[in-house]
């Protein structure tokens, strides 16, 4: 017999880290563009949140708009107009206006 038997070659393995590159490029993606943003974001409101003062123009999270009175630890008293109080919690507060916001609305 002149005709060797043919034999399957050995199929290549693929290297394992550019198995793995798409899932890394994905993860760096995703954290660049959605973790670290939001983050960011947080860490902001949290920092204006603690920064309430006495005096300070707010807008509650409900939309309440209104003038800080007291300040505790965790609750804000807000002059919502009329001499009428409401009690709100910090987390509450969405954003602290420029004075004189109140007068011009």
């Amino acid at each position: 017999m002149l005709i060797s038997p043919a034999y399957a070659a050995d199929p290549a393995q693929p290297d394992p880290i550019m198995s793995f590159l798409p899932l890394v490029v994905l993860f760096a993606l995703f954290y660049f563009m959605i973790i670290r943003p939001q983050m960011k974001r947080t860490k902001d409101q949290k920092k204006m949140q603690e920064g309430i003062a006495k005096g300070d123009e707010v807008i509650t999270a409900g939309g309440q708009v209104g003038r800080v009175v007291k300040v505790s630890e965790q609750y804000i008293t807000l002059d919502i107009g009329g001499g009428v109080e409401s009690h709100f919690q910090r987390g509450g507060v969405q954003t602290v206006l420029p004075k004189g916001t109140i007068k011009d609305i």
